[in-house]
């Protein structure tokens, strides 16, 4: 079952349950994933990579928002969209730890023969893609900065 089929079979159940938070949560994810579709004009099946792209784009715009009504002392609006993270982090992987995310990190180092800050662009498009939907792109750059530095 796609990515795209969970997300409707889960929108279904929310709608049943009465889930606010989810409900909105999935409608927003599924409304992403219909624009990434028709983006291109024609309708076409997006591939797994690119649905999981579209879900942590949207599970960190949450987090941000977050973050940012948390600044403000403005919790009451930032406990929903940490819920509706929640609900969306559910789609996603399992993300990777610090430690497995540096073991990847240094192998690419190895293999690509990285040496300084001038092919760290090098380095992070090659682990960025091997670990597309498994770990986060602001926490690979702060791994290959500090092993590259």
């Amino acid at each position: 079952m796609s990515l795209e089929q969970d997300i409707m079979t889960a929108l279904k159940e929310a709608m049943k349950s009465k889930d606010q938070t989810a409900l909105a949560a999935l409608r927003a994810v599924k409304s992403a994933i219909l624009l990434a579709q028709t983006e291109g004009g024609a309708k076409e099946e997006l591939t797994e990579e690119q649905e999981l792209k579209i879900l942590q784009k949207q599970v960190k715009q949450r987090k941000d928002s977050a973050a940012v009504y948390l600044e403000q002392n403005r919790k009451d609006l930032a406990e929903p969209e940490l819920a509706e993270a929640q609900v969306i982090s559910q789609f996603l992987p399992e993300a990777l730890t610090d430690e497995e995310i540096e073991k990847v990190v240094v192998m690419t180092i190895e293999s690509v023969g990285a040496e300084g800050m001038k092919d760290m662009g090098k380095v992070m498009g090659i682990v960025s893609q091997e670990l597309a939907g498994k770990a986060d792109g602001k926490t690979i750059s702060n791994i290959v900065r500090a092993k590259l530095a």
